[in-house]
């Protein structure tokens, strides 16, 4: 029998004005961009039956995130943080959205920002792939680019020295430090996971970013069954060539980090995964990004573990804003 648990009573979810995407006459929509922010979620549940086929008893599942409106997971903190903002007051039209991003995050504040009308800033690792900063620009975003080196830490002190400068022009959304970050994955990925697979999920893996999605969905998981194992993934040395993942021992930790939602964290190497990257998109016919390749690597060491079970990661976006790196042509 699966044992169900009672919400957390400290945990307050804000409301939203966005319902599902539906169809059919008589279809509503209150402001601009909600049509677009009605489609954010409920991503197609993948299974990874080759890459997985020598563990029989263990089914592995991926969440296809690149199904969201920007083509990736933060989507779904993107509108949390946009909504929630709005009900506040703190972002209105005549100020600017400024955020730090690896990427993903930047094109979706982008993409629902243009959607709603807002303008966007960002501060951006000068050697992300060549395709995010296209997009970007494309997008109209004001791109600062960071010194590379610093990584997304250096990022992150780009934008918080630029909002103090200016406070009066910008809404800092602070994705590492915003708990709309991890509750959109609360309210969201968490209940998906759980539906899709018929509360059989035993496992749940997810990279550490800003990680809210770990902790969102693992706080909801808990919730739903006790008994579920969050495993957290991230690089295993702080010179790594997986974009998105943060070495937390040695970057700065966000805010929204709760050390004591996974029951365990495993680490996972550059090379590993650039062979993952390539054995999904040619053994599975999954184009996706090295983070998504990372996670896959980690629930392979999961089902190497267990005798049997039900594993459930997140692949948060496709390969297509990846395609000038190295590992595709080595």
């Amino acid at each position: 029998m699966t044992l169900i648990a009672r919400r957390d009573p400290r945990i307050q979810l804000p409301t939203s004005n966005i319902q599902p995407a539906i169809s059919g006459p008589g279809l509503r929509y209150i402001q601009p961009g909600d049509e677009l922010f009605a489609r954010v979620g409920n991503t197609p549940l993948l299974p990874l039956r080759r890459i997985g086929a020598q563990f029989p008893n263990v089914e592995i599942y991926a969440k296809a995130e690149w199904f969201n409106p920007s083509g990736s997971v933060k989507d779904r903190a993107a509108r949390e943080i946009i909504l929630a903002a709005e009900r506040s007051g703190d972002l209105t039209s005549d100020k600017v959205l400024l955020d730090a991003t690896s990427g993903n995050m930047g094109i979706a504040y982008a993409t629902l920002g243009a959607a709603r009308g807002y303008k966007v800033a960002l501060t951006l690792p000068a050697n992300a792939s060549r395709e995010r900063i296209v997009t970007l620009k494309a997008l109209g975003v004001d791109l600062i680019l960071t010194d590379p080196l610093d990584g997304t830490d250096g990022a992150q002190l780009a934008a918080r020295s630029r909002y103090a400068a200016e406070p009066a022009r910008y809404y800092y959304a602070d994705q590492y430090n915003n708990d709309a970050n991890w509750l959109a994955h609360y309210r969201t990925t968490g209940v998906e996971v759980w539906e899709q697979t018929e509360g059989r999920a035993t496992h749940f893996v997810a990279g550490l970013g800003t990680s809210g999605t770990m902790t969102g969905t693992g706080r909801r998981l808990k919730e739903l069954n006790p008994h579920v194992e969050l495993i957290a993934v991230q690089p295993d040395s702080p010179l790594n060539g997986i974009e998105g993942l943060k070495h937390m021992e040695t970057a700065i930790v966000p805010g929204i980090f709760d050390r004591s939602v996974p029951d365990q964290t495993l680490t996972v190497g550059t090379e590993e995964t650039y062979v993952m990257v390539k054995r999904l998109a040619r053994e599975e016919g999954l184009f996706v990004g090295i983070s998504a390749a990372a996670a896959a690597v980690a629930a392979l060491k999961v089902a190497a573990q267990i005798e049997r079970g039900v594993i459930v990661t997140v692949f948060p976006d496709s390969a297509y804003k990846y395609l000038s790196e190295r590992f595709w042509n080595e």
